[in-house]
């Protein structure tokens, strides 16, 4: 299947009319979309499909997701959050499945020890074959256990006066990519990315609770074992037929 996924760049960046034009062209069977406005909701009206946004607490913003067949309601995974001072509102990663996948679109946060938190903790809510795909907002290497990094190797982010970053990125487990690139940025300050993802064999043969049972949720103290362990080595929904 081909997924395709684009932070947005919210107000000023990538309108409904730019997502159609990328869809007419790739024709993904998945879109995660970042920074998502309300205005989005125009989609389905553009190119058809089925659309889901979940606001984020405290910002304009969402995240969304469009395929050309209706999808099973997405929903929201609460994130871990920083108890510091004037943290920021919480995040959120909205949990879709197609094809015996399930897909979590993220919009991570900027704190480096916390993104990794933020990942680990969806990692462990997800059963079977899945990915983590979206906006990580994470600098360097990230290992997460029984998961492979299967996106592009390229740079994402380039806004202006600032060194080109790999912020979108796409971890699986059960799955591999015999195609993966970054495509050319348009209106947003990130670069759009599409991958080719196939069931590996293994995974096809068992089903995949019996392949990848739940694992509890990590604290806080299991986790700043696993980290300096892996350092030493309301709902909006649209859809539409299309046209």
């Amino acid at each position: 299947m081909k997924i395709l996924s684009w932070n947005l760049l919210r107000l000023t960046g990538a309108s409904g009319k730019d997502v159609a034009v990328l869809i007419e062209r790739h024709r993904p069977d998945l879109v995660l979309l970042q920074e998502v406005t309300e205005d989005l909701a125009e989609l389905p009206t553009l190119i058809g499909g089925c659309f889901y946004r979940h606001p984020m607490e405290g910002r304009v913003y969402g995240l969304a997701v469009w395929s050309p067949e209706r999808l099973d309601a997405p929903f929201a995974l609460p994130l871990p959050v920083s108890q510091v001072p004037g943290r920021v509102p919480p995040r959120i990663a909205q949990i879709v499945q197609l094809s015996g996948v399930t897909f979590a679109n993220v919009h991570l946060s900027h704190g480096q020890w916390l993104n990794r938190w933020q990942l680990l903790h969806i990692a462990n809510a997800l059963e079977g074959p899945a990915a983590i795909v979206g906006d990580y907002n994470a600098v360097g290497p990230i290992k997460l256990p029984s998961f492979k990094d299967i996106g592009p190797r390229r740079p994402t982010h380039s806004p202006t006066n600032v060194i080109p970053l790999r912020l979108d990125r796409c971890m699986g487990r059960g799955l591999r990519s015999s195609y993966a690139r970054v495509l050319a940025r348009g209106p947003s300050d990130h670069h759009p990315i599409v991958l080719d993802l196939h069931l590996l064999k293994a995974t096809q043969s068992r089903k995949s609770a019996a392949a990848y049972p739940m694992r509890h949720f990590l604290t806080r103290s299991s986790f700043g074992k696993w980290l300096h362990k892996t350092a030493e080595a309301p709902n909006l929904s649209r859809c539409n037929r299309l046209p």
